[in-house]
């Protein structure tokens, strides 16, 4: 089964609200939420693909903070492994290029969404964090 490696941004406001992402209609998984971000090249850096990605989805720079978690989930036709990290915005305000819509979610309220099951290993560790836990202890 072929693997894809991605990088998602967990693209956090000064409100604690994160950035999600609606995958559109032309895309897999329609109607699933995600971390914004994509593919890594070879030989590219994690953190140089998340800036490259979000720059070329949402038209925004960001500035890549702390890793989160590093998963592979395997879909029936393709396994993904996917990275993510903390990010902030630093210029630009974030456009859906690809996506169906983005949306500023508190992150309370993060598990109301329907995600992509390769991202929710991600927002088990961000839902863990609003609680007092500690990220260390979750790895």
């Amino acid at each position: 089964m072929k693997q894809v490696d991605v990088v998602g941004a967990v693209i956090i406001n000064d409100r604690d609200e994160i950035l999600c992402a609606l995958r559109s209609m032309k895309m897999s998984l329609p109607g699933y939420w995600e971390f914004p971000g994509g593919k890594i090249e070879p030989g590219e850096d994690h953190q140089a693909a998340l800036v490259r990605e979000i720059k070329e989805e949402l038209l925004c720079e960001i500035e890549v903070g702390e890793f989160i978690t590093d998963i592979v989930h395997e879909y029936p036709t393709i396994k993904v492994r996917l990275i993510t990290y903390e990010a902030k915005i630093i210029s630009g305000s974030p456009v859906a290029t690809e996506h169906e819509k983005l949306e500023w979610t508190a992150r309370k309220d993060i598990r109301n969404l329907h995600w992509a099951p390769a991202d929710i290993p991600t927002i088990d560790i961000l839902c863990c964090e609003s609680n007092g836990w500690e990220r260390s202890i979750l790895l």
